[in-house]
């Protein structure tokens, strides 16, 4: 049997059920009061749908998608379920149309499914990358074209994107305006932890940020220097090329008001990838945990971020 062949996938009742134990594994908890009582009722009889709970604090009712990315949706949650796995499996994303048809919804459900499933992907750090003895990798890479640049050298007309990747441990990447120094500085020293030993190419951006760390090194492209010992940028240059083959070669174009959606997503991918022992089952489960107090409106998903 299939992943997606599993009762969750198939029954709208026995994926909310899954939803339930996922998010409330000690019993229902009110996303108005955050009340945890265990006195919460199920409503129940002809005028009330199954899985639907009345707050014994607050007395307002909810389920388990209010407060959600689920939450005002006619989709049934099957299929969101289905749609979560499908992302949450997919190493270099899913296009929409590909969801579309996948699942058998219309385009523009499947786009607006998509992006609020990345706002689930979406994490708040907790606490910084790397630490005493342990290395983290920055690095920067290009993307697109920005419509409000035009000109001929350089990288100056594209998105620019910073990735910070801790050896053996999870991605945080960012789209920046420019790769300058007043853009670089706060997200390096934002995210990294000061006792890190920091590496880096020889870009010069890079030079006095990294005297804010215990170390940093650092390998010359220009002269064609990739590592030296343990010092080099081929673990956060491994995850730009996971990035841009899901960029150019699934979903082809993203305009700079989403990339951050779509560094989200592959941002979570890698920091919940197989060689840190996540599968894609478990991988599903840590993003339904992660779908309460994103909302995401349609009006919202399509203006500039």
């Amino acid at each position: 049997m299939t992943a997606l062949n599993s009762p969750h996938f198939q029954d709208a009742d026995k994926a909310r059920e899954y939803l339930e134990a996922i998010r409330w594994p000690n019993g229902p908890v009110c996303p108005h009061c955050g009340s945890v009582s265990k006195d919460h009722y199920a409503l129940q009889g002809k005028a009330h749908r199954v899985g639907l709970w009345k707050c014994k604090d607050c007395r307002e009712q909810f389920s388990v998608t209010v407060g959600t990315v689920f939450e005002r949706s006619k989709i049934k949650l099957n299929v969101w379920l289905q749609a979560v796995y499908l992302l949450c499996s997919s190493k270099k994303g899913i296009s929409s149309h590909q969801l579309h048809r996948t699942l058998g919804v219309t385009y523009k459900t499947a786009w607006f499914m998509s992006h609020r499933i990345r706002e689930a992907f979406r994490t708040d750090p907790k606490g910084p990358l790397g630490g005493s003895g342990k290395i983290v990798e920055a690095d920067e890479t290009y993307y697109g074209n920005r419509k409000d640049k035009k000109v001929d050298r350089g990288f100056g007309h594209k998105h620019a994107i910073v990735a910070l990747v801790e050896r053996d441990g999870g991605v945080r990447s960012f789209h920046i305006a420019s790769v300058t120094g007043a853009n670089l500085h706060p997200v390096l020293l934002g995210q990294i932890d000061r006792k890190t030993h920091l590496m880096t190419d020889e870009h010069k951006q890079y030079r006095k940020v990294g005297r804010e760390f215990a170390k940093h090194s650092s390998v010359n492209h220009g002269i064609k220097e990739y590592a030296r010992g343990n010092v080099t940028t081929n673990t956060v240059e491994g995850y730009f090329s996971i990035l841009k083959r899901g960029l150019i070669g699934t979903y082809f174009h993203v305009s700079g008001d989403h990339l951050q959606r779509y560094c989200d997503e592959f941002d979570f991918r890698y920091s919940n990838r197989s060689a840190l022992g996540i599968e894609d089952a478990e991988r599903t489960d840590i993003a339904l945990k992660g779908i309460a107090g994103k909302r995401l409106t349609y009006r919202r998903a399509v203006s500039p971020q």
